[in-house]
């Protein structure tokens, strides 16, 4: 089957000049493909002296936006996905693309300890994890890892759902999941980057990832959201009015806005849950 792999690149001449060869080297025949998304260094003209299809932006689009149109671009029937700084090793493609033999629609190759930036980078991948485990009733191993292969005919079906910015492996993740295509993980190490740090912004992408959460639960089972939710809020206005009445036998607007938010947050999880099964219905 024909191989297409897709590096988003941003500002990443460095990190391009140590993985382009290595993948040429072990990987001759795959179709290589760098998304250069708006970059002012030599990303592209680097990308170019290596052999690779490059793809420019006259600006950022976002590493989304760049993973969209690789796949868009790319002619092969298994789509791999990897980080353009140096950090994913080109031979082990080959224990992702042995998961896929083996059955499965996508493969993550899930980072250890030493592949996360910071502590808080870790303790948040961590928690994300835990959630959609909890969510899809699987064990996640790494949500957020951008180095994955995928059968291209699977993949194409969820592009208009991947956001531009940085929650790409998120969202394809959790809406194979909820398509019923079996995931894989394989642990894998991961180098440090090579040239300048991350683009990741911590404040302003922070509050980004801290929305992963919520899209996390959106895209596979709303319910399983907004019942929690509401059932405190529910459990909140029995208690109140149960105190109330009996400390002096009145039913209080507390009571009653406690109760409304049960109804309103239960009729919105409901309402949620059956926009997302026309999401992933295919025609």
């Amino acid at each position: 089957m024909q191989l297409s792999i897709i590096l988003p690149a941003k500002n990443e001449e460095a990190g391009l000049a140590k993985a382009l060869p290595a993948l040429r080297a072990r990987w001759p025949e795959a179709e290589v493909i760098v998304v250069d998304d708006g970059s002012t260094d030599r990303t592209a003209e680097v990308a170019r002296q290596h052999g690779a299809t490059v793809l420019s932006s006259p600006y950022s689009m976002g590493n989304g936006a760049a993973i969209k149109r690789g796949a868009r671009a790319a002619s092969g029937d298994i789509l791999v996905f990897m980080d353009a700084d140096g950090q994913h090793d080109p031979a082990h493609i080959q224990s992702l693309l042995d998961q896929l033999a083996a059955g499965y629609d996508m493969v993550v190759g899930a980072r250890d300890g030493s592949g996360q930036a910071n502590a808080g980078r870790g303790l948040a991948n961590a928690l994300y994890n835990r959630l959609a485990s909890w969510m899809t009733g699987h064990r996640i191993l790494d949500l957020t890892s951008g180095f994955r292969a995928a059968r291209a005919s699977k993949f194409m079906e969820f592009l208009h759902l991947l956001p531009n910015g940085f929650s790409y492996p998120t969202t394809s993740t959790m809406a194979f999941f909820r398509s019923a295509y079996p995931v894989a993980y394989v642990p894998i190490p991961v180098a440090k980057r090579v040239g300048t740090s991350s683009h990741i912004r911590p404040i302003k992408d922070g509050i980004r990832f801290l929305l992963i959460i919520f899209k996390i639960a959106t895209l596979y089972s709303p319910l399983k959201l907004f019942a929690p939710i509401a059932s405190c809020f529910g459990m909140a206005g029995l208690g109140w009015y149960a105190w109330t009445f009996h400390e002096s036998g009145r039913f209080t607007n507390m009571s009653m806005l406690l109760l409304s938010a049960f109804v309103i947050v239960f009729l919105i999880g409901l309402i949620s849950e059956q926009i997302t099964s026309l999401t992933y219905r295919r025609e």
